[in-house]
């Protein structure tokens, strides 16, 4: 039997409102019958299943257009999506019970953050609220088929889009509320969801059924390769006409920083346009460079950015400059922080510059999903973070400062599947970059001006540590290479190791004239990702050791040494005095 043939007439106002007319009739019928007769959950979000193997995956493009003038609708399309996966990954249903599509997401409404997407209806791609889940119905209707489940109901595509999941059979089209997927598993079934740069994909974990009733419908399917778009059809008589976009160059880019490096403030300069959107917490000491522009976006943006500043700042008052509560504190702003920026991604940021503590928060919530991104990196991922301060703490168990912290495993789980989908790292850190091999886009790191010292007089060689006596700044290494040795010793803040640590050394607590003073900088880290002093101090042509750590190294004037290594720390200080 021949397909049918489609029908390019352009139907009219009148068509339209009986349209319109029969949609409100069946959505006010839907809603009746799922009060009186199928009444159905809505399943709680869960862990419980989420070890469960796959039974089935579902992983489908999202640019699949390539004409420029339909970028604006694609996007609106994945911005939906974006809001679907957020209602329904990890959602877990109980054995037996059944899933309904609606009653998991909703009505898309503007209201509920939904814009025009990419639609098909009547021959035409037109955009519409909440346009384009059809592709997140049919990931689940072609997951469910893998996984035998028991289809309730599905209706598929009246018309039918060659290559895609509709010309194999394995589509499940929505239209709030009448239009439903709703399915049932004989077994517990766990669903995650989830977006990246390029792809949506769906997955199933629990058990297989193994008895699964297919549930389909007969009605006639529109095969049609080329659908007319209202972003470039030219019939001026169709009454959406009006609605038709006119820009195609489309999209832009977000900049989301927390705290303001030189070495990021010139490289956002250098790749930011007067379009892309730089979002900045407002707080007049995390940047001084007055040509740092920047958009918070209106009032309520302006006030958010105040008050989590304040938070963070009355917060952190009454904490030890090391420890649990701090670091616990600096990571609760950090998500507030992070929220507070979602909120102005709106769908038309198509690619997002982060910095690295607000990835993990904004990963997690799905925000970056359908968008590509690049990241300020500014530590170490926190998975080598805590494997190097495991590594640390072995060879000094008797710090107090090694193994005061570590991170929740979701945190850690999700910053490292953040920085795997990441286009680009950048850093000035030499150390961060390696770990990213050709992903890391290297800065230069920004050195003080130079300036005359001053050279104070002095009976004895005099170095300097340029940190707090904490374990992983390599306080335990320099004590042992210092020890024994006639050297005046000047660290740079507390002891926070202990009141002791430095007994039977000849020490002082520095102030802001150790540059005139210092013979040698010394800072055997194992943990260093501001080495802000060692810059300083080559800038005044002191000599610094260092170790790779420090993410110095190649910079002229510093010596690196392994660290945990003080034998070769302490023939290396023995050089230079």
């Amino acid at each position: 039997m021949p397909a049918p043939k489609i029908d390019n007439r352009v139907p009219s106002r009148t068509e339209a409102l009986v349209f319109r007319f029969k949609t409100l009739l069946l959505q006010f019928r839907r809603s009746i019958m799922n009060v009186l007769i199928s009444r159905t959950s809505r399943f709680p979000k869960r862990k419980a299943l989420s070890s469960q193997k796959v039974i089935a995956e579902s992983r489908s493009p999202l640019w699949t257009e390539t004409e420029p003038a339909e970028r604006f609708l694609v996007a609106g399309k994945i911005n939906n999506l974006r809001l679907a996966v957020r209602r329904l990954d990890g959602v877990e249903i109980p054995a037996g019970e059944v899933f309904s599509f609606w009653k998991h997401v909703g009505r898309a409404s503007r209201l509920r953050g939904y814009v025009a997407g990419r639609e098909l209806r009547e021959g035409c791609i037109i955009p519409n609220v909440g346009g384009g889940l059809c592709q997140i119905s049919n990931a689940l209707y072609d997951a469910a088929l893998r996984a035998d489940l028991e289809m309730i109901e599905r209706h598929p595509h009246t018309q039918v889009i060659a290559g895609s999941l509709a010309e194999k059979g394995r589509d499940a089209t929505v239209f709030w509320n009448y239009i439903d997927l709703r399915f049932r598993s004989a077994n517990a079934l766990r669903i995650e969801a989830s977006l990246d740069a390029e792809h949506l994909t769906v997955r199933f974990k629990g058990e297989h059924n193994g008895n699964g009733k297919l549930h389909r419908l007969s009605r006639g399917v529109i095969h049609a390769d080329q659908p007319r778009s209202c972003v470039s059809c030219e019939v001026n008589e169709c009454h959406s006409v009006a609605s038709r976009p006119t820009n195609e160059d489309f999209g832009r880019t977000a900049f989301l920083v927390d705290e303001v490096w030189p070495e990021f403030n010139e490289y956002i300069q250098s790749v930011r346009t007067d379009r892309d959107l730089l979002l900045l917490p407002l707080d007049g000491t995390r940047f001084r460079k007055p040509n740092y522009s920047w958009d918070t976006g209106g009032f309520n943006a302006v006030r958010q950015s105040l008050l989590t500043t304040a938070i963070r700042s009355f917060r952190s008052r009454s904490l030890a400059a090391q420890g649990a509560a701090r670091q616990k504190n600096l990571l609760a702003m950090y998500q507030r922080l992070a929220e507070s920026y979602a909120r102005r991604l709106k769908f038309d940021v198509l690619h997002v510059v982060v910095q690295q503590n607000l990835l993990p928060f904004l990963w997690r919530s799905g925000h970056l999903g359908g968008r590509t991104f690049d990241v300020l990196m500014t530590a170490l991922p926190m998975n080598e973070l805590q494997r190097t301060l495991d590594a640390a703490s072995e060879l000094h168990p008797k710090s107090t400062t090694l193994g005061d912290f570590r991170a929740d495993s979701w945190l850690l789980e999700a910053e490292s599947e953040a920085l795997h989908h990441a286009q680009k790292i950048v850093t000035p850190h030499t150390h961060i970059a390696s770990l990213f091999d050709d992903r890391a886009d290297l800065l230069r790191w920004e050195t003080p001006m130079p300036a005359d010292r001053v050279a104070a007089k002095k009976e004895k060689p005099v170095v300097v540590f340029p940190s707090s006596t904490v374990g992983r700044k390599g306080c335990y290494e320099l004590r042992e290479a210092l020890r024994g040795q006639n050297i005046k010793l000047i660290t740079l803040g507390s002891y926070i190791e202990s009141p002791d640590f430095w007994d039977r050394f000849d020490v002082e607590k520095g102030d802001d004239d150790w540059r005139n003073r210092a013979d040698l900088v010394v800072l055997p880290a194992h943990v260093e990702h501001r080495p802000r002093r060692l810059l300083a101090a080559v800038a005044h042509g002191i000599p610094v050791i260092a170790t790779p750590n420090c993410g110095v190294s190649g910079l002229d004037g510093i010596q690196i040494v392994d660290a945990g290594d003080p034998e070769s720390l302490k023939a290396a200080i023995t050089r230079f005095v």
